[in-house]
This record gives structure tokens, sequence and C-alpha cells, in this order.
């Protein structure tokens, strides 16, 4: 079984019976549980909404770097990570591909969900893009005992996820991974350990090959871990196992086999 770390079901379908819809499809192809990640305390009311009726979907909450607009304060968004539902923090991060006129505002917030994640002891999901040394120093100088996470839709150097890995975080590959652009990304899957090793699709958007450039879905993250497994040279059930087994150690406040 397949589970998808890291997805936007809000964002997906606003038509209910479309968004169940792919939900089966995703248990239909194996994929045991997903994980729903806010990205503006804003949504995070709707996209509750969204998917409450579903018992194989868990949820996240935080700003995303790029929604500055939605920057929340840290008392707001603890009173959020308290809640029952919310397995995680985030998504937070550096995002400096996008802005970098708001690095101030972005280092700040990530501040935040660090130590309000430290405070609840849920983990944090974490964006970076092209803001490498700022993610893991700021990470590194706020962290404490109860502080773990994941650098999600990883992009960056082999290099970082040592670091990474090295404080305890883990990481997560999208469908990036089998673009054939991504021939340094993949030779970062193939060096990743594999217990610390997560999947994702981040649907809707950077579905994987067969399917890039079409709408993204929980389904697809079947065609991440099958392309990853042919990277490494193992089994895809093995591949599949060991994945799933890191999300639940991860995220251990989300019930098990809860379908």
């Amino acid at each position: 079984m397949f589970v998808d770390s890291h997805c936007h079901l809000d964002k997906l379908d606003k038509n209910p019976e479309e968004l169940a819809k792919a939900i089966a499809y995703a248990h239909q192809r194996g994929v045991e549980h997903m994980l729903c990640v806010a990205v503006s305390v804003n949504e995070f009311d709707s996209m509750l909404d969204t998917v409450k009726d579903f018992a194989n979907v868990s949820v996240s909450c935080g700003v995303h770097p790029c929604y500055e607009e939605d920057m929340t304060d840290s008392a707001t968004l603890l009173d959020y990570a308290k809640r029952e539902r919310v397995v995680a923090v985030g998504e937070t991060g550096l995002d400096y591909y996008h802005s970098t006129d708001t690095k101030a505002v972005q280092q700040q917030s990530f501040i935040d969900h660090i130590k309000v994640a430290s405070q609840v002891r849920k983990p944090l999901i974490i964006h970076t893009r092209n803001a490498r040394e700022d993610t893991i120093e700021l990470y590194q100088t706020h962290m404490n005992e109860h502080t773990s996470g994941v650098l999600h839709c990883f992009t960056e150097s082999l290099e970082m996820a040592q670091q990474a890995i090295e404080l305890g975080l883990y990481i997560s590959l999208s469908g990036i991974v089998t673009f054939k652009s991504a021939k340094e990304l993949q030779e970062v899957a193939k060096m990743i350990p594999i217990d610390r090793l997560l999947i994702e699709t981040d649907s809707p958007w950077l579905a994987p090959v067969p399917y890039r450039g079409k709408p993204n879905q929980p389904g697809y993250v079947v065609e991440v871990g099958e392309f990853i497994a042919h990277l490494r040279g193992i089994s895809v059930t093995e591949l599949a196992q060991h994945t799933t087994d890191n999300f639940y150690r991860l995220f251990n406040t989300v019930p098990r086999n809860n379908v």
C-alpha cells in the first residue's frame, strides 16, 4: 500500500463528486492514506470542510511562503495547530525563487512555524526553493528535541538532503523525479536512505510521467513510487512498504489502516 504524503485536495476539484472519485481511484490503486496540506490559515476551514468526510485523509495547517499576504501571528497558528484533526504544521519554509522581496517575512513565518510545531510536537512540512542555506540554518537554529519534519517536493542537492537528514528530517519526492530533465534529482533519489524517504504527488500540480501536463491526483503517487523503485533497483512492494512505514513514523498521530 502507498501513502500520498503531500497533496492539496481542496485545490484538486471543487466538485464534491469528482473529488470523491479521485479519492476512490487512489484507494483502488493501493493508496491507503493522503495528507491534505494547507497553504493558508485563511483557507483552512474551507479545506477541512472539503475533506472532513474522508477517513483516509489527514490535514495540516500553516502558511506557504508564497502566501505572504496570509501570514499570521504565532498565537493564531498555535491555535490551529492544536486542533485534533491537524497532524502536521505547514506547509511553511522559504521560497526565494518566486520572491526575494519578502525574505524577512518568510523567515519570521518559518521561525514561528518551527516553534509552534515543536510546542505541539507535530512534524513540519517544509517547502524550500532557491533557499538552501537559509532553510537549513533557520531550522537548525530554532529546532529542539521535539522538532521533526520533512522537506517536501525535494528538488535540491544531495548535500542539502544529507544536511537535512542529519537534522532528523525526511525527504519527500514528487512526480518531478520522473521528468527527463531531472537527472540530478534522480541521482539524489538513489542515495537517500530508504528509512528517510517519502513520496507524494503535490497534486493537483506536477503530475508524473506519463501524465505530465495533466491535472495531478493522489492515485498517481503509484507512478512516483514505481519510478523510484526502478531507480534504486528494488521492488515496488519494498519501496511502498518503506515509504508507508516512514510516513506513519513521522506523522505519528495518523491512525494506521483507518480505511
